[in-house]
């Protein structure tokens, strides 16, 4: 099941880092719906086929009186149309497939479940049509249809690389969104936020990190963010000015591309490297209604009195560490800059675990170390290079991890 967790980052000695948290250059859903299995009738027949959540639609409700054994009974029951898309519901003869582009199945049947027309929502690529999800009557349907995603037909997304600016507060900012090949623009997708290092750049990160090319196999959509000042203001460092909202940025580019492109909001994540690790760490802390899971690279946790941490909800985080890693001590203390104070990989771990309420016993898998019995079922994990340096995280493992994870 974790196959990937092995293979680890590959670390970089000798880098030669006089600054604290300098990037390294070296190398880098559609909600769909399923119809239900049946629909539940009662002992003598359903009076009403209830809300439905069809094959191809959600929401839209059936109707139709009926007796009979499953619903069934001679007189079908018609499919009322919804604007979301009804499934087949009702009761009678084998139900015909919606006709309507917005509605569902005109019949429902005990014998086949007729198609639930577009779906604000989404279709299924396949289920039992005919199916109600909370009401009773419905006929048990087989080999329901399908219809096609209509949710994100405003997307304006084009392959390929964009740099592209938004207003944050007054002040301009600035990314560069990766669009895979892949993309269509009709199924909703992940999105993940990749944090360069300190003095790096957006344009660095993404040449450096490995995540675009998982991107590009996964079909997600990534963004690599600029930094002002080439820094990420995380409370007592280290933009030039305390004032920088990095928060409201990363927030903001999330509105900005799910607005413009089709982006499943239960699966958008943070990474990054170095500082960029730390902003991963922060948007952890404060924004977990936002990111559904965070990977860091060669960055811990801060003292509390330096960065508070109380997120909204527990998220899942995984960590990548490197035991010889002098310009982030692993042990914690001090950073090189002289300016802020660090928990250490282990103490940062300790401390995800008493935040997300995680309980013994953890599991190891190569290098990784995973507490996985936290609550509302969010894990934490340590991936920790012995005499690795300060380097970026394996995008695999990473984005195996982040994959697992959906906003509840």
């Amino acid at each position: 099941m974790r196959g990937l967790r092995r293979r680890y980052f590959t670390l970089t000695g000798g880098l030669g880092l006089s600054a604290l948290f300098l990037v390294v250059s070296c190398g880098g859903g559609s909600s769909q719906s399923t119809g239900g299995a049946s629909g539940s009738g009662t002992a003598a027949g359903g009076t009403r086929a209830g809300a439905g959540e069809s094959a191809g639609g959600r929401s839209g409700s059936a109707g139709g009186t009926a007796n009979g054994a499953l619903g069934g009974g001679p007189t079908a029951g018609a499919g009322a149309p919804s604007s979301a898309g009804s499934g087949a519901g009702g009761s009678g003869n084998p139900a015909s497939a919606g006709t309507s582009s917005n509605a569902g199945a005109s019949s429902g049947g005990a014998a086949l479940g007729g198609a639930g027309g577009p779906s604000a929502s989404g279709g299924a690529a396949s289920g039992n049509g005919g199916s109600s999800f909370a009401g009773s009557g419905g006929g048990a349907g087989a080999n329901g249809g399908s219809g096609p995603d209509t949710s994100c037909a405003a997307s304006t997304l084009k392959s390929g690389d964009e740099n592209l600016s938004l207003d944050v507060g007054g002040t301009s900012r600035t990314y560069v969104l990766h669009v895979p090949a892949s993309y269509g623009g009709s199924a909703r997708v992940p999105l993940v936020l990749d944090f360069h290092g300190l003095g790096g750049s957006g344009a660095q990160e993404q040449s450096s990190s490995g995540y675009q090319q998982i991107a590009d196999k996964e079909g997600f959509l990534i963004a690599f963010p600029n930094g002002i000042d080439n820094a990420w203001n995380i409370g007592p460092c280290c933009t030039n000015s305390r004032d920088v909202d990095d928060l409201g940025f990363a927030k903001a580019m999330v509105t900005a591309i799910s607005t413009a492109g089709c982006v499943d909001a239960k699966r958008v994540y943070a990474t990054g490297f170095s500082m960029g690790g730390g902003m991963a760490q922060y948007l952890a802390c404060n924004a977990a209604d936002v990111f559904a899971a965070v990977t860091p690279a060669s960055f811990d946790l801060l003292v509390p009195d330096e960065e508070p941490c109380m997120p909204s909800r527990p998220i899942s985080v995984l960590a990548f560490r490197g035991t010889a890693d002098t310009v982030v001590p692993f042990d914690g203390g001090m950073g090189s800059s002289g300016r802020v104070t660090f928990l250490g990989a282990q103490g940062s771990f300790a401390r995800w675990a008493g935040i997300d309420g995680c309980m013994e016993p953890t599991t190891s898998d190569g290098d990784c170390t995973y507490y996985e019995q936290c609550d509302a079922g969010v894990e934490i994990g340590l991936c920790v290079k012995q005499g690795g340096m300060h380097a970026p995280g394996d995008p695999n493992v990473g984005w195996t991890f982040l994959n697992k994870f959906t906003l509840p």
